[in-house]
């Protein structure tokens, strides 16, 4: 039998998958709350976008819905969903913080090469950003348009198909629930000033100020991603319950439910 290539499971996946695992053995009942983003973090020793991302993916696959001030509910399983394609390619913030590292490398090279044609370009962008009602396919596009002209400034095709494709990834189901709860109005006014910020560092032949523009711009748009799901909802399950058996890292089961099991 040929062998195949063995991919390390991400992180977000194997949270998801325990997740998934304690709803469909009845340790979450439909309509019962699971615990908080904080509470899941801790007792499993991850970051809360880890767990963010396995939440999402959750929620894109129908097991559970996402109550902003409430918190978070297990639904009624979908008639039939395909696991593998809600869990193709990387999660929000790992693509979210490749791209800080690509892009702030980028720009700063950018500075110091563009030229009065390049700024010209920048600026016809922004001039319909500024203008743009978010989040609707249309600002999406134009965020994209900005980026690659930022990586266009550097004339390596190689470089703006990467910036692209990079960008692109980002036009899956986790983006848009992330979309739904997170991108309003005042979240593209924010990211607006941040690339007016990019463009006036490269105007200005400023290397250091456009990578941390370009750094701060990213990180930004992970912090807004990142905004609490209702923590206040409480920290139990409906019935006084205590939350239910998750698995920490180091694979030791921790958060025991009162059942036993």
């Amino acid at each position: 039998m040929p062998l195949e290539a063995v991919e390390p499971r991400r992180l977000y996946r194997q949270v998801a998958d325990q997740l998934r695992g304690l709803i469909e053995n009845g340790e979450y009942g439909v309509g019962e709350r699971l615990p908080t983003e904080r509470e899941l973090s801790e007792r499993l020793g991850i970051s809360r976008p880890t767990v963010r991302e396995a939440l999402i993916a959750l929620e894109v696959e129908g097991r559970i819905r996402i109550r902003v001030g409430s918190g978070i509910y297990v639904t009624a399983p979908p008639l039939r969903h395909d696991e593998d394609s809600i869990f193709e390619g990387e999660g929000p913030f790992e693509l979210l913080r490749a791209r800080e590292l690509v892009e702030s490398a980028l720009v700063r090279e950018a500075a110091a090469l563009a030229k009065r044609e390049d700024i010209a370009t920048l600026d016809a962008v922004l001039g319909t950003m500024e203008r743009g009602n978010h989040p609707s396919p249309e600002t999406i596009s134009l965020d994209r348009q900005f980026h690659v002209a930022v990586a266009g400034i550097l004339s390596n095709a190689v470089l703006v198909r990467f910036v692209g494709e990079l960008f692109d990834q980002r036009m899956t189901p986790y983006f848009e629930r992330l979309s739904e709860y997170f991108e309003t109005g005042e979240t593209w006014r924010l990211a607006y000033e941040e690339h007016r910020i990019v463009r006036d560092a490269i105007a200005a032949g400023d290397p250091d100020g456009a990578e941390r523009a370009m750094r701060s711009h990213l990180r930004n748009s992970q912090i807004r991603f990142q905004h609490g799901f209702g923590e206040e909802a409480g920290t139990t399950r409906s019935g006084g319950r205590t939350p239910g058996r998750v698995k920490g890292r180091d694979g030791k089961a921790v958060a025991q439910g009162s059942n036993g099991r």
